[in-house]
């Protein structure tokens, strides 16, 4: 069966044109893996790992022995025996031709590291569309939080990304609504470097109303997936792709998210990986905030309030050294702080008219400068605070 899947001479020549620099077997070994088995597969992780992609591919579609458990291993071919169709193989390397989506193969000098501490969970290869050096950034932070975030959250999650990209930190997330969105939108309005991963291929928009950031994501970012393209999201490759976000970030921050939120999962495997995991602390009575205070409690998170709390998370020192007494302040922030008044309350787009910042750059501010009581808000807008 394994040489039906990767015999067909069309498919060796676009496996050549797609890595002319490898042997074709192995780059359609890899992207046969990519095609029956499904994110995180530990079975086939053992079975690459300790055969290569080739000899596994061999193994796995065969009924010869394997070290594993023998009914680990009858159960992971049963779910692959389907899927091995030389089509799928061959429709893989053509949708990434179609859409510029390039393969990477751990041992590329451009393969993310920090994805191989997944061991046998760790993804076989990578479709990326845009800017593969993102990936290989120096520092990097995931960023995740709730769909459904409110404007607290939004607000929060733009002004910690917008200032870590500023100082060209590379944003890690996962192109949903809500905080992902919100982050993504920030670093690149920041000027920074973003990288999404997707629990579909790297040519299906999802969300369709992200369409135009994902556009925007691989002028100045990139776009990742482990699936080849045509692939539909699902809710448990949602679940799996989480473990990418965590494993390429150096630490995982999450802004807002519910009880049961799906960030939680992504913080459940930064913890395991050993990366340092902060939460932002938000209204006792918010539903949304109500999975940070759990992971502030339950799991050891570190509480984050403001963008050095991030890089001290990172190992990164920031600012000035403690005993010289100078205090670093925001030329924005003061810009910000003079249109306002504190006796009359003034919506966000007035405020950015009046100080001549962005309105985008404005709410991110005033999510911020609430946290420490500078600002207030009210009904019928913003006024300073007693802080």
């Amino acid at each position: 069966m394994m040489d039906v899947l990767l015999g067909d001479v069309e498919t060796r020549k676009a496996a050549e044109s797609a890595r002319p620099q490898d042997d074709p077997g192995e780059t359609l070994a890899r992207v046969a893996w990519g095609v029956v088995a499904e994110p995180g597969d530990g079975v086939a992780g053992a079975m690459i790992a300790q055969f290569g992609a080739v000899e596994a591919l061999r193994y796995g579609l065969s009924d010869s022995g394997f070290e594993l458990s023998e009914r680990a291993v009858d159960e992971a071919r049963r779910r692959w025996r389907p899927r091995a169709q030389p089509r799928a193989v061959s429709d893989a390397l053509r949708g990434a031709s179609e859409v510029g989506a390039r393969l990477l193969l751990p041992g590329d000098d451009e393969w993310p590291s920090g994805l191989d501490d997944l061991g046998d969970h760790a993804p076989s290869l990578l479709w990326v569309r845009g800017d593969v050096a993102q990936l290989t950034r120096r520092e990097r932070v995931s960023m995740v939080g709730a769909r459904a975030a409110t404007a607290y959250g939004d607000s929060i999650a733009s002004e910690l990304a917008g200032d870590l990209a500023a100082s060209g930190t590379l944003i890690v997330s996962g192109g949903a609504y809500g905080i992902d969105g919100a982050a993504h939108r920030a670093a690149l309005g920041a000027g920074g470097g973003t990288v999404a991963f997707l629990a579909g291929g790297v040519d299906r928009a999802y969300p369709a109303g992200h369409q135009q950031l994902f556009e925007r994501i691989q002028t100045s970012g990139a776009m990742v997936s482990e699936l080849p393209c045509g692939t539909a999201p699902t809710k448990w490759r949602f679940l799996a792709r989480n473990r990418l976000i965590a494993a390429l970030g150096m630490a995982t921050v999450v802004v807002e998210a519910g009880w049961r939120s799906g960030s939680l999962n992504t913080a459940g495997h930064a913890a395991a990986l050993g990366r340092p995991l902060g939460a932002v602390p938000g209204p006792v009575t918010s539903a949304a905030s109500a999975g940070c205070h759990r992971l502030l409690r339950e799991y050891d998170a570190r509480c984050v309030t403001s963008t050095a709390e991030v890089r001290e998370l990172l190992g990164i020192e920031i600012g000035a050294s403690a005993d010289s007494g100078e205090v670093r302040t925001d030329p924005d922030q003061l810009r910000l702080l003079d249109a306002m008044s504190a006796r009359t309350a003034r919506s966000s787009t007035e405020l950015a008219r009046i100080s001549g910042l962005s309105e985008e750059r404005v709410r991110s501010m005033l999510g911020m400068l609430s946290l420490d009581a500078q600002v207030q808000q009210q009904a019928s807008g913003w006024r300073l605070g007693a802080g």
